[in-house]
């Protein structure tokens, strides 16, 4: 309690809650494995690049198991096929949710020098006498030369995957935990799910059929990699891409100080900061609990796992995206505007980036496909003669352009814990850019990747228009 300042103090009722968390996470006891036959497993990394040999971590209930490997992109390619591997069970840990499952390597293989870079998925299957069972993994490969077949980056949003896999009983939410707890740490050892099927593979799917090459990276290369960041000349994150480290950011600023470019097609990015435990096999992020986080203790709160744009931190993402998720929130989603339109109106037509869109001022495009949907990012504005201007006392830089806006909102009560946020705003998902040594653009919502599997002309447009002129 000395070292705690006294503005900073741990109410009783929230003491209360850590010693029920403290006891719900620090059980050592066994779960029942699934219902037989089954087939589950994890890679022992996230990515990994040509020569490196590739590691399963398998448990069956079967002696054998069937695997499959394909490359995701315009034509899924299937690379590697093998049958009759041998498996065991394997016990699953109380705490595999938050500290992994501890399994043997099962089968490694080294990846061939002919492998592209890319998402790859994993096919597992086992079949015994009352039936099949079949799952999947996935795992990332990077150019083993950065830059060597494209200038665009595609990071992937791996944290935001583990954030939300509940497997084991916990993620970093309460609506699916086990126990109805909230969980603050997850780790990567342990079956994953995904969450690249939403949004990323429509955004890869699209560019690999109009002739864009990319190469590909996990959330965590950009901590732990980010000499990889040279050889780039755009780097793209592409729907939610909502859990960021200290390091990450640092990294990606630094490379758009540097002159690199960025483009968020995304939303809710870089919402909360998360600290990387185990060399990048955990994350921490206690979210709305900050006052729990241990370093809320120290009276250093500079980098709790809390929302980046919290007063405690002190850094808002807009300084890095140009916009955030305290003044943007939800469109057609969580019952805010859910008769709302799912478009951006133009602002400024004659902009590069609308460049043989035939757009003009007031016009709504995306609408068709609702690319302003689920969570949005926005940006504090002030109107001068009918034109919004971002005001900067939010963390965005006062030279950010505003391309598009689409109203949006907190859902009620999802602001009640954060003591400095007004019950009452009306936000916006507001598209725009900026030039801060590279070029950022900023699409503002999740969606923006269905108006490209929609086939909408616009929204294509766009993109071309970005990725070409920031590509170079």
């Amino acid at each position: 309690d000395n070292a705690v300042p006294k503005k900073m103090k741990l109410p009783k009722l929230v003491l209360l809650k850590t010693m029920l968390f403290l006891t719900i996470v620090t059980s050592s006891a066994e779960q029942l494995p699934p219902k037989s036959p089954y087939v589950m497993g994890y890679t022992d990394q996230l990515s990994y690049t040509t020569g490196d040999t590739l590691r399963f971590q398998i448990s069956t209930s079967e002696p054998t198991f069937d695997l499959r490997l394909e490359r995701f992109g315009a034509k899924s390619e299937s690379v590697f096929q093998r049958a009759g591997i041998r498996g065991q069970a394997h016990p699953i840990p109380d705490r595999a949710s938050s500290h992994g499952c501890d399994w043997p390597v099962t089968f490694e293989w080294p990846i061939p020098a002919g492998w592209r870079s890319g998402y790859y998925v994993g096919h597992l299957t086992v079949s015994s006498d009352s039936g099949e069972a079949s799952t999947q993994l996935f795992f990332i490969l990077r150019e083993r030369e950065p830059g060597k077949t494209s200038p665009i980056l595609l990071q992937l949003a791996t944290n935001t995957y583990n954030a939300y896999t509940n497997w084991g009983g916990h993620s970093l939410y309460g609506y699916h935990d086990r126990d109805g707890i909230q969980g603050h740490r997850v780790s990567f050892d342990r079956p994953m799910g995904s969450l690249f099927d939403r949004w990323e593979s429509h955004f890869v799917k699209w560019a690999e059929s109009n002739g864009y090459l990319l190469e590909y990276a996990a959330n965590s290369d950009l901590e732990f990699r980010p000499e990889i960041l040279a050889g780039y000349k755009l780097v793209l994150s592409v729907g939610h891409d909502e859990y960021w480290s200290s390091s990450m950011r640092d990294n990606l600023e630094a490379f758009i100080s540097g002159g690199g470019n960025v483009a968020f097609f995304s939303g809710n990015t870089c919402c909360w900061q998360v600290r990387t435990e185990d060399q990048g096999r955990a994350l921490t992020c206690w979210k709305q609990q900050y006052v729990l986080d241990p370093l809320f203790r120290t009276g250093d709160p500079k980098l709790l796992s809390t929302l980046w744009s919290h007063h405690w931190v002190g850094r808002p993402e807009n300084e890095m995206t140009g916009v955030g998720f305290l003044w943007g929130g939800y469109h057609r989603s969580h019952g805010q505007f859910m008769e709302g339109s799912g478009a951006f109106t133009v602002h400024r037509p004659d902009h590069w980036v609308f460049s043989k869109t035939g757009l003009s001022r007031n016009d709504a495009f995306g609408g068709t496909h609702t690319i302003v949907g689920y969570e949005c990012d926005g940006c504090e504005i002030t109107w001068k003669e009918g034109l919004p201007f971002p005001t900067g006392r939010d963390g965005t830089p006062e030279s950010f352009t505003i391309l598009g806006t689409c109203e949006a909102r907190w859902a009620p009560g999802d602001s009640y814990w954060y003591d400095r946020f007004p019950k009452d705003r009306l936000g916006a998902a507001v598209m725009g850019t900026y030039t801060r040594g590279g070029t950022v653009f900023t699409a503002g919502t999740t969606d923006w990747a269905h108006g490209l599997s929609g086939g909408d002309e616009k929204v294509i447009q766009i993109t071309h228009n970005i990725l070409n002129r920031l590509s170079k």
